[in-house]
């Protein structure tokens, strides 16, 4: 069957999630499930790779020349760039469709937590709470800075705490401000990096939110306001952490990755000079 499927476009789709990034969003998931006693592992493994399989999808279309025209992703050559602009198109398409198909495959015997992570999973990722409603803010003549931010950057994130619990057979409802607090820190920390560094330390284009007037923290709060905001996020996050068995575990977590999130300090001086 695969030797009649279109033969660049599979290499597209295998170009566009290796040799792959941080994947946080589906490791903050499986911490969740952790957490939450994890007695559905392979389920929380598929609900892992089906939400990076969405990041990814996002990552491939945000490149596209309509959107960010980007050249870099992760440091190599984005789909567009390295396959073509229709083939892009069909990566990202494709790797949505895969996401859910992963969730199905995997239901089994426990197909209601199934369905209830592709309801989750597809809310996040559409209309009107989803990253294409964050992609979609960018092109209103008035942008509703904190509905732009909870979509387009909090939405996979609430995704993942939302799941992980789900995935667990917890509810998913209390999870959702834990998800919804790391997007906005990983918005900050991004305004920050974008703000700051090169391409090259980037491994994709710096100064994107400028060249494209779009809305950043650093822009709003200045650098040390930023990094301000970012730690009180964060000290909100841990707080925020719904009681199970695995509290103090994720509450580490967070803090681990506060410390990721804000590698600033060392050019902060260069850029204080240069604001």
């Amino acid at each position: 069957m695969a030797g009649d499927a279109p033969a660049k476009l599979a290499q597209a789709l295998h170009y566009a999630v290796t040799p792959g990034g941080a994947r946080i969003r589906p490791t903050i998931l499986l911490s969740v499930a952790l957490a939450c006693g994890d007695d559905r592992p392979a389920l929380s493994d598929a609900a892992a790779v089906a939400l990076e399989l969405i990041h990814c999808a996002s990552l491939v279309h945000d490149d596209l020349p309509c959107f960010d025209d980007a050249d870099l992703r992760r440091g190599k050559a984005t789909v567009h760039r390295a396959f073509s602009e229709p083939l892009a198109v069909l990566t990202g398409d494709s790797l949505i469709v895969l996401a859910f198909d992963v969730l199905a495959s995997a239901a089994g015997k426990d197909a209601d937590r199934a369905l209830q992570m592709i309801r989750v999973l597809s809310r996040r990722t559409g209309m009107p709470y989803g990253i294409c409603a964050g992609q979609g803010w960018e092109s209103e003549a008035q942008i509703n800075l904190s509905a732009y931010h909870r979509a387009k950057t909090g939405a996979l994130f609430i995704a993942a705490t939302q799941m992980g619990a789900l995935a667990a057979g917890q509810d998913a409802e209390p999870w959702e401000e834990l998800g919804a607090r790391i997007g906005e820190a990983f918005q900050v920390a991004d305004d920050l990096r974008d703000a700051l560094y090169d391409a090259e330390t980037l491994g994709k284009p710096a100064g994107q939110d400028a060249a494209h007037g779009r809305p950043n923290a650093v822009i709003t709060l200045g650098v040390q306001g930023a990094i301000r905001r970012l730690k009180d996020i964060l000290g909100g996050a841990i707080a925020s952490i719904p009681s199970c068995p695995g509290e103090a575990m994720l509450a580490d977590m967070v803090r681990r990755y506060a410390e990721r999130m804000t590698p600033v300090a060392p050019v902060l001086q260069r850029a204080d000079v240069r604001r």
